[in-house]
């Protein structure tokens, strides 16, 4: 099998479109010398291009680098600029290029040992400071100054227990609380606490105060990563002039732009990076909800990919099987409708949370911006019932027919008073100035952190009968995809974006693709599943989300019940049902440990072996159609291999580059598109083409295929236990173009229609490429 592995090429390739791309979570314990130190093994595999992590100046010791604080800087921690100059040469030597990931929402509110400049300036000067213009801060709101949710408690009990001390930093006056500096006022170091509190810009404050009292925009909920506004050419100029210099000096080739629909413009913003970058390979991290289109008019290649892996993981799931599943999870939980029972209910309900605690101040700052015609409620009623991530309006230009319809159905589901001016201030229709500018801008942007917090981070964690469906850009709603529906969105992709990205596991899943593809298994053995739950727990809810894991990692050595445990305890808490990140019920959490891990010991044995083989070809199959369907597959670190990895930080850890192992057949499946794609840059590209394959038969439903640009086929097996239940490929072929073709994966030649318990005698996928005539 290995010898079927051709040799790397390492010609330098011309920087461009990349043909793949894997990616690397940087950090302080791997760095731009240990990425360097793998690129041989990266190259071997067959990607064209690294796609690193954040590389500027971050709070110190993040392991993500998304918390940035100096725009200027290349991050010390990871070796700084001649570090990432070292790491590109050596790529370039080895034919690979790099992909940068881009932050250009937000910014962190970081410790003393690295202060922020921007930042630092603003709470130093106030709405005078030449940064001001940088954030988004309400200076209407407590009193013109900023407030900052840091202290552990209100402010009177803090200044009694004399936690607040003045002291210097870098030779500056400054007010310390623990980890916490801030700077003064000039002139009023001298005076008493109470005083000196009371003549600065900021306000400190408790931090349960956050979610009602905060006054500047935040990345989603997070108080300690303030927005910035990119849409000011200065800002923009300052924030993007590091990287783009990398990017002209040939450092790098390409970039990956983190959550763009923050922005108060992302077309515009997008318009203005694309001329200031010279059209590079641009994707967006855009979550599409259903069959949401990017937006027409973006100056990028396409998204991230997590459209394609809703397309990807639901050709693996039956949905009838997910349905019988869902059914048994509500009687066995007895969850009510809106509080895990049901999907939509359950992120309705999250959603008004969120409008009335967590973003309650965002909520605010539009009432303002609205005026006193309008109340909060009907601005939280037609927030709530925005079933995307956000409309797209601009003051002043016609907002697309997409977004004015669905403001405006939710305007009308709102049915109170006040919604139709929320809709027609939302769509930018009451002309413009200062408060309706801000109201459409500001609309869509709190719109974005509310469909992320309650659907992601919210209903994902309350809502579990099968965890696969749980994750960034799938709806539990619509389990599965039919070939009919996966052909027809490759082809929208090969017409409208051939160069977008694709992925299967990145930092943000909340399970990795092989964990992904154990749970969809299940989907066709419901009942087996469904008589395999233990049922003797008070906690039906937790045993039922904890068996699901038992069963994953049943038999291995790859975690274990800390690491289930660990899952668990912070799927609670994002849950916020019994315990929560703010309100932590110690002893419901320690109650939970023992359940999880109880739960976890029990034999999963028999459902385990059930699925085994299913999950098998299911991951075969994802990572061969992702290798080869349109677009720029993105690999995450590890992913060559099987790799069961849960959610952050389990999926975050330092890269380790495991050894091939001859018999692995993931890794003979990835090598080989992969170099494929490399060599045969035309067959996938953007003058590339895309037909589906249809088999005929009796099992002709279990087989994918599609044909690119005449020259290679992809075959997968999908719902492959369902398919032996049914007696197997007897009887079904696969008509192949005209042609003498060959299976890179076993070097065996094939032409005309090939039985497909002949192809996939030895794997369940196959990829045949044409040979010459």
């Amino acid at each position: 099998m290995a010898s079927l592995i051709r040799p790397a090429r390492t010609a330098p390739t011309t920087p461009g479109v990349p043909t793949a791309t894997y990616r690397l979570q940087l950090q302080p314990d791997f760095p731009f010398a240990a990425a360097e130190a793998v690129v041989p093994h990266l190259a071997a595999l067959g990607v064209s291009h690294l796609h690193l992590s954040p590389v500027l100046e971050a709070v110190p010791g993040s392991t993500h680098g998304y918390d940035v604080v100096d725009h200027t800087l290349v991050r010390e921690e990871l070796g700084g600029e001649d570090g990432l100059r070292a790491l590109s040469r050596t790529a370039r030597a080895h034919g690979l290029g790099l992909v940068l990931d881009l932050v250009p929402n937000h910014m962190a509110v970081p410790a003393p040992e690295h202060l922020a400049r921007p930042l630092w300036s603003v709470l130093r000067e106030g709405p005078e400071s030449p940064y001001a213009r940088w954030f988004d801060i309400d200076w209407q709101a407590q009193g013109g100054k900023v407030l900052l949710p840091v202290l552990g408690a209100p402010l009177e009990d803090i200044q009694g227990e004399g936690g607040l001390q003045l002291g210097k930093h870098a030779g500056e006056p400054v007010l310390r609380y623990y980890e916490h500096a801030f700077p003064l006022r000039p002139g009023t170091e001298q005076l008493r606490l109470p005083e000196l509190l009371e003549a600065q810009w900021y306000r400190l404050a408790w931090w349960r105060q956050a979610g009602t009292d905060i006054n500047y925009r935040r990345f989603f909920t997070i108080s300690e990563l303030i927005a910035v506004r990119v849409e000011d050419p200065e800002v923009f100029a300052a924030t993007h002039a590091t990287l783009l210099r990398l990017l002209r000096d040939g450092v790098a080739d390409g970039l990956r732009i983190d959550h763009p629909d923050g922005l108060a413009d992302p077309a515009g913003y997008l318009g203005r990076l694309s001329e200031a970058c010279g059209g590079r390979w641009t994707v967006v991290e855009k979550i599409l909800t259903g069959d949401e289109p990017l937006p027409d008019g973006w100056a990028c290649a396409g998204t991230t990919g997590y459209d394609a892996l809703d397309r990807i993981d639901g050709l693996f799931t039956d949905p009838a099987g997910a349905d019988r599943i869902t059914a048994f999870y509500r009687e066995f939980t007895g969850q009510p409708d809106d509080l895990g029972g049901a999907w939509a209910p359950t992120v309705r309900r999250a959603a008004y949370r969120l409008v009335t605690h967590d973003l309650a101040a965002e909520v605010d700052r539009l009432a303002r911006a609205a005026g006193p015609a309008v109340s909060r409620e009907a601005i939280r009623e037609v927030l709530v019932r925005i079933p995307v991530y956000r409309p797209y309006v601009l003051p002043g230009v016609s907002a697309p027919e997409e977004s004015v319809a669905m403001v405006t159905a939710a305007a009308r589901d709102a049915a109170v008073p006040g919604a139709d001016a929320v809709r027609d201030l939302a769509l930018g229709r009451l002309g413009r100035g200062p408060g309706k500018d801000d109201f459409a801008i500001r609309f869509a942007q709190v719109s974005s952190a509310l469909r992320a917090k309650s659907v992601e981070d919210t209903a994902f964690y309350r809502y579990g009968p099968l965890l696969s469906l749980n994750e960034v850009g799938r709806d539990p709603a619509r389990p599965a995809v039919s070939p009919a529906g996966f052909h027809a969105f490759c082809a929208r992709l090969q017409r409208d974006w051939p160069t977008t990205g694709t992925v299967l596991s990145t930092h943000d899943t909340k399970r990795s693709a092989e964990v992904r593809a154990r749970l969809a298994a299940l989907s066709e053995v419901p009942d087996l599943w469904a008589g395999s739950v233990p049922r003797d727990t008070v906690e039906p809810h937790v045993a039922y989300q904890a068996w699901q894991y038992a069963v994953v990692f049943a038999g291995r050595t790859d975690t274990d019940g800390d690491v289930i445990a660990a899952t668990m305890l912070k799927s609670e808490r994002e849950a916020g049902l019994r315990t929560s990140w703010t309100e932590q019920d110690p002893a419901y959490e320690a109650r939970l440990a023992e359940l999880t891990r109880e739960v976890v010991s029990r034999p999963a044995g028999a459902i385990a072996r059930a699925i085994e083989g299913p999950a098998i070809a299911n991951a075969l199959g994802a990572t061969l159609v992702h290798l080869t369907m349109p677009g720029v597959p993105d690999i995450y670190q590890g992913d060559e291999e099987r790799q069961l990895l849960l959610v952050d930080p389990a999926n975050r850890a330092p890269y380790v580059p495991r050894p091939a192992a001859p018999e692995s057949p993931k890794r003979l499946v990835t090598t080989t598109a992969l170099r494929l794609r490399r060599e045969h840059p035309e067959w996938f590209g953007a003058s590339a083409t895309y037909e589906p394959l249809p088999a005929r038969g009796p099992a002709a439903g279990h087989c994918l295929a599609f044909v690119r640009t005449r020259r290679a086929v992809t075959v997968v097996t999908r719902l492959s236990r369902r398919l032996l239940d049914a007696g197997g490929w007897r009887g079904t072929v696969l008509p192949l173009p005209e042609g003498e073709w060959r299976d890179l994966l076993t070097d065996r030649p094939h032409s005309g229609g090939v039985p497909l318990e002949e192809l996939l005698d030895r794997h369940p996928v196959a990829l045949l490429t044409l040979q010459q005539q």
